[in-house]
């Protein structure tokens, strides 16, 4: 389908199965933050299942075309993932700087990354039985995950970045396993952290989709707007994703107005184009999305278009989050249509 429409990862989560408001007054979880979910811990699984069941339904009535999860299980994008690995001291966390620079509680590394068993699979089994459209599951990045660690045990960050890979490596060949059409993987910090990321960020991408048969995309972004509000004007490293052996790339351009003419460095890839703006609760006009779409066209050829949101719905009120959704689904629609 031409320019086919699909959520970067995370919908909003119901207010009965974890407390929103104590969820936005936070940096997004780096270690495990049991203390948000309503659910006792014996019903947290069904209570998960079910809210996944309402983001599935959600997304095919608003007429989306690749379906995910809605990351109904996760505290955050990364932090279900990074604390599930070996080599994570899980009762004595570390510090690190936010994107933003403030400290923040991570997972603190004290023996060899190894990924003790698979973390996403069964949330992929589930989507694939509820579903008969295409679906996409996300997974953290290894440069973004060495990041929000402190490292006490690796002589190097690029040591223990290739580590993350291979555990993320093993967890997406399992993942198109159980049955994903696409596997994102999110490195938002390879915009924060552009001089490491030109160091051995792309080589640990790389690493990290060595031998994976399936077709794979690599989110990259300014970072949640609820949560970082100020946005550049262009990305501090993005045309570097041509060397990535990766089919999609997520980019964002409502919020920032992005100059898309970027595109036109990444000519060979498939584009997620952000066209939601995620910085306000005002749901846009399916003709102001049509307009993001379009002035995209002159730099990405339409038939590598995928149509999304700039990042995760996971902080936006459900309502608000269905509106921007289904009026990306009409202005993909019109687009489509014209094309």
């Amino acid at each position: 389908m031409l320019l086919p429409t699909s959520l970067v990862g995370s919908y909003p989560q119901p207010d009965w199965l974890i407390d929103r408001e104590s969820l936005a007054k936070r940096f997004p979880p780096r270690v495990r933050a049991r203390e948000l979910w309503r659910v006792a811990p014996d019903w947290l699984e069904q209570a998960q299942d079910d809210a996944t069941l309402l983001a599935i339904r959600d997304q095919e009535r608003a007429g989306l075309d690749i379906i995910t999860d809605g990351e109904m299980r996760r505290e955050s994008y990364s932090n279900r993932f990074a604390n599930a690995l070996d080599g994570i001291d899980l009762d004595n966390p570390g510090t690190a700087l936010d994107r933003s620079g403030h400290p923040n509680p991570v997972p603190r590394v004290v023996g060899k990354i190894r990924r003790r068993h698979a973390v996403e699979t069964r949330d992929v089994a589930f989507l694939r039985a509820n579903t008969d459209r295409k679906i996409k599951i996300t997974a953290p990045g290894p440069f973004t995950m060495a990041q929000q660690a402190q490292n006490d045990f690796y002589a190097s960050e690029r040591e223990m970045a290739l580590d993350y890979a291979a555990a993320v490596n093993a967890e997406i060949k399992d993942l198109f396993a159980a049955g994903a059409d696409y596997v994102q993987i999110d490195e938002p910090y390879m915009q924060a952290r552009p001089d490491k990321a030109r160091e051995y960020g792309l080589e640990a991408l790389n690493a990290a989709l060595d031998g994976v048969k399936g077709e794979t995309a690599v989110h990259i972004c300014f970072g949640y707007a609820a949560i970082i509000h100020e946005r550049p004007a262009g990305y501090s490293f993005l045309p570097e994703l041509a060397g990535a052996n990766v089919a999609q790339i997520s980019i964002e351009t409502a919020q920032s107005n992005l100059d898309t003419s970027v595109l036109e460095s990444l000519r060979g890839k498939k584009i997620i184009l952000g066209v939601i703006d995620l910085s306000t609760n005002e749901v846009e006009t399916a003709e102001t999305v049509a307009a993001r779409i379009t002035r995209a066209l002159d730099h990405v050829d339409a038939e590598n278009v995928i149509v999304a949101p700039d990042c995760g719905m996971k902080y936006l009120p459900r309502a608000v989050a269905f509106g921007k959704m289904k009026a990306m689904a009409d202005g993909a629609a019109m687009v489509r249509a014209r094309l």
